[in-house]
């Protein structure tokens, strides 16, 4: 898609340009066709699998791959299809991790289809296999999870850049993947203490922590960093796109946030007001009950988490989060975060005009309202 800029000319959408999105899809589809000829030996059993992984990792907006690629080249780093392939492993590795995140949160739908349990679940059904259906979409779906995250290390390591480069980039690659997992653990470790007694800014704080854990920091930040360090960026660099990436990557999260109660499914790919029959404590969920009395407090924490929410309560709680206060103090949030950002990229040493140009680009459409 391309949109004027200021003097009227078309300029192609960021996460477009160098035809990225298009690239990373060859990779990803390359990568799937190989491991089809690995999993040979299993026979007709592994199609299930592999159909359900080609199937989730098709489009999309490919975020991570954009940080990594523009990474690199804020380095200093030149365009390449190996590039573009190391690149790619960033979007594998989130596949993994939303397949395993939706099997934790028993979440039905993924981008607008059937989740990859519910996906294997329904395949069990239909064929009136023994054993219990959810189990067995489970046990799938974790495998799947499992071979995505094989498949983002083999992607990474063979995807032809130089080794000396892979390398550099190899710490930080690996802390992710190692921070991400303990991350949905605390994920799943909060929603068990709950916030009994807690003040809001403890609320507010552990909530904060979550988000950039679990999911900020793999979005933006550590994406961002691999692709710099692997281009061969210097420290004063790469603190400084951390500082990028880590306020960018909260208000990203933020932003989803808000998506998760009053968005669009067709956009989001995901029911409406899905994050509250999941029972997610965020920052908005904080900002709701502070500023709510006794008896709507007592009825907005019996229905969050009612997986059975009714279309009356649930418009009841979208009612009372917007009267409360909490979508305007959230939104200040994301702007302070965004400020922040801008200010890291301006203060970044950054050699390539067009990766300053669309890392600023993409402060923008990670944070904006109808994302």
């Amino acid at each position: 898609m391309a949109t004027p800029d200021l003097e009227g000319r078309s300029r192609a959408q960021p996460l477009d340009v160098e035809r990225l999105r298009t690239r990373v899809q060859t990779s990803i589809d390359a990568q799937l066709k190989a491991q089809q000829q690995v999993l040979a030996p299993i026979g007709t059993a592994a199609e299930p699998l592999l159909q359900a992984a080609a199937d989730l990792l098709r489009g999309g907006k490919r975020l991570r791959a954009a940080f990594f690629y523009w990474g690199y080249r804020a380095a200093g780093g030149a365009d390449s299809d190996a590039l573009v392939t190391a690149a790619s492993s960033m979007e594998m590795f989130q596949a993994g991790a939303l397949v395993h995140d939706d099997v934790m949160d028993d979440s039905d739908t993924r981008r607008g289809q059937p989740s990859v349990h519910r996906r294997l679940g329904r395949l069990h059904a239909d064929r009136s296999w023994l054993g219990d259906t959810d189990r067995f979409g489970a046990a799938g779906a974790v495998l799947v999870g499992d071979l995505c995250l094989t498949w983002t290390d083999e992607l990474y390591a063979t995807s032809g850049l130089p080794a000396e480069e892979l390398a550099r980039g190899r710490g930080e690659f690996d802390a992710m993947r190692a921070q991400l997992m303990a991350g949905q653990f605390l994920d799943v470790l909060e929603a068990a203490l709950g916030w009994d007694d807690a003040p809001t800014d403890e609320r507010i704080a552990r909530a904060r922590h979550v988000a950039r854990v679990k999911s900020a920091r793999y979005t933006v930040e550590q994406p961002l960093l691999i692709g710099a360090a692997c281009a061969g960026g210097d420290e004063a660099l790469l603190d400084d796109l951390a500082r990028y990436g880590r306020a960018l990557g909260e208000a990203f999260q933020l932003r989803d946030d808000l998506l998760g109660v009053f968005g669009d499914p067709a956009a989001t790919g995901k029911p409406a007001g899905d994050d509250l029959r999941e029972g997610k404590r965020t920052v908005l969920m904080a900002y709701t009950l502070d500023a709510l009395d006794d008896a709507d407090t007592e009825r907005f924490e019996a229905l969050l988490g009612d997986a059975d929410l009714a279309d009356d309560d649930l418009a009841w709680m979208r009612d009372t989060i917007t009267g409360s206060g909490a979508v305007e103090r959230v939104e200040r949030l994301i702007d302070e975060l965004v400020d922040v950002a801008a200010a890291a990229l301006r203060s970044a040493d950054i050699v390539d005009d067009q990766a300053r140009t669309v890392l600023g680009e993409l402060v923008t459409l990670t944070t904006e309202r109808n994302a």
